[in-house]
């Protein structure tokens, strides 16, 4: 199941109805939030996604049960102008070299439980950012850590975290998802 915060009732709406209660409750979202669209209109799907990439918010997709259409958006946060600060960053192809020939490292995906649904590399361990200082318990503070976000904001606060709780190999990766050619696998 696909956690939200948010659940919009569209169903039965034409074009462009689904688009503007969307954009009505996105209104009142806070930043982060993912909201969960529930849609009848075939049509739907392209047009949030489209209004989504126009408007700045992050389409994550979509699933179908028994003929409704449910369509998940997480409200930008403008984190995409957000000045990275975490001293160790590496790309998304070293990454992935280091994913090829080493078995020992972790990947954290700090990114909205929705988010990891739709799409992560394969064995990303999920901790959203903001239950991540609930999650220190579970890591090995000396374990090679690759920290893994849309666009390397997220990760970037929480390499930042990790580092300041005495977590000694953080590395954020940058662009991180956004960008990402590697293999990744679904949940759905």
């Amino acid at each position: 199941m696909i956690q939200t915060d948010f659940v919009l009732d569209a169903q039965g709406l034409a074009c462009p109805m689904p688009i503007v209660k969307t954009r009505k409750m996105m209104k009142e979202l806070e930043p982060g939030n993912v909201l969960e669209i529930q849609a009848t209109d075939k049509g739907s799907t392209a047009d949030l996604k489209a209004w989504a990439d126009v408007v700045g918010h992050h389409y994550l997709g979509t699933t179908e049960v028994s003929g409704v259409l449910k369509h998940y958006v997480r409200k930008s946060s403008g984190e995409e102008l957000v000045e990275k600060k975490h001293s160790s960053v590496v790309s998304n192809e070293e990454l992935q070299a280091v994913l090829e020939n080493n078995m020992g490292a972790l990947v954290l995906d700090v990114r909205e439980t929705a988010e990891y649904a739709f799409g992560h590399i394969p064995g990303a361990q999920s901790l959203p950012l903001g239950e991540i200082e609930n999650g220190f318990a579970s890591l090995d503070k000396h374990a090679e850590i690759y920290v893994v976000c849309r666009t390397g904001n997220r990760s970037d606060a929480a390499s930042q975290k990790l580092t300041e709780a005495g977590f000694t190999h953080v590395k954020n990766v940058v662009p991180g998802m956004s960008e990402w050619n590697g293999p990744t696998e679904k949940l759905l």
